[in-house]
């Protein structure tokens, strides 16, 4: 082991430092720059449809590789948990990550995702039997909200417009219903790893392709007003977002430790603000860094100082995500690797 406790090429049978330096950037880059994939998707495509489309062919494509390795077929009870899970997940919470993107900034609407972790706590505290906060986690929870405060509240809070109030509501309905999700299952037997992400996706995507129809989404969508920036926002997406990040992120938790993977849920809202500021030419006001800096830092002190010890174990959303996401320490990762926004 290096001094920093990741895996060096030092030691016999692991991997070379530089490997999981590259896997811990791409997970930061790639994820973080989902929302920013989002924006440019639905530029001049459908949020339902476009996100159902994401899914369906990520979730395809992962199902068949795991059939092909070996995979046992799923039983109408497998498929049933997926859909559970996946329309949690994916339909309530990229779902709405998605269509709210078409009223707040991608960076902004990344920060009020961030807060994914904290609503977990508050839910395993809530259920009969939970777990009570610690002192720390409380504070964790009371900047979270403070930070949450800082973006929606009035507008002669701090300098900088306020956020779309509709906007940032769906978002953080969409987050509870991730964090539900990911809370659902933790207490579900799981099937083998890719099998099971695949079929949520699957099952999630089908919810929102039927969703985007009765939105009147398919009468809205022209092909030929499609614009080659969304065209390779959806590919970079399906490719980059849903299946490269996910297996560098399966990677990582076979040769770092649960603590260090767990740093992608307060890096990847910085790495979207800045990206969308350089990129999109989103407006970074004093408001909306100063709710960055407290956010991150009430998710950090929530994800690193929970009592209960993370449960990262071979998955059976991170992403799940792609929701694009967020997996907080304590929750099996089953459910959330490569489910992220």
């Amino acid at each position: 082991m290096s001094d920093s406790g990741v895996p060096s090429h030092d030691v016999p049978g692991t991997p070379p430092l530089s490997w999981v330096l590259a896997a811990f950037l791409a997970v930061y880059l790639i994820w973080g720059s989902t929302y920013l994939g989002i924006r440019f998707a639905i530029e001049t495509l459908p949020p339902f449809l476009m996100a159902g489309t994401r899914f369906v062919v990520a979730g395809g494509l992962l199902y068949a590789y795991a059939r092909l390795r070996g995979a046992p077929a799923p039983d109408r009870e497998g498929w049933r948990r997926a859909a559970l899970v996946g329309g949690l997940l994916l339909l309530g919470g990229n779902g709405g990550v998605v269509w709210a993107q078409q009223h707040i900034p991608s960076g902004t609407a990344a920060l009020l995702v961030a807060l994914v972790p904290l609503w977990m706590v508050l839910m395993d505290w809530l259920r009969p039997g939970g777990l009570r906060p610690t002192g720390a986690v409380m504070v964790g929870l009371v900047l979270g909200t403070l930070g949450l405060g800082l973006l929606v509240g009035p507008d002669g809070w701090m300098p900088g417009s306020r956020v779309d109030p509709v906007g940032a509501g769906v978002i953080l309905l969409a987050s509870l219903s991730w964090a539900a999700g990911s809370m659902v299952s933790r207490s579900m037997r799981l099937s083998a790893p890719l099998l099971a992400t695949g079929q949520q996706m699957l099952a999630g995507g089908a919810a929102l392709l039927v969703l985007g129809l009765l939105s009147g989404e398919a009468g809205r969508l022209d092909p030929g007003a499609v614009s080659l920036r969304s065209a390779l926002a959806l590919l970079y997406l399906v490719v980059f977002g849903s299946l490269v990040g996910y297996t560098c992120y399966i990677w990582l938790l076979r040769v770092s430790t649960p603590a260090k993977v767990a740093t992608y849920a307060y890096v990847n809202p910085l790495v979207a603000v800045a990206l969308g500021w350089l990129l999109a030419g989103e407006e970074l006001t004093e408001r909306m860094v100063a709710a960055a800096l407290v956010i991150i830092t009430g998710v950090a002190v929530v994800t690193m100082k929970r009592r209960r010890p993370p449960e990262i174990r071979e998955p059976g959303p991170g992403g799940g995500p792609p929701f694009a996401g967020v997996q907080a320490p304590g929750v099996r990762p089953a459910a959330t690797r490569g489910l992220r926004p």
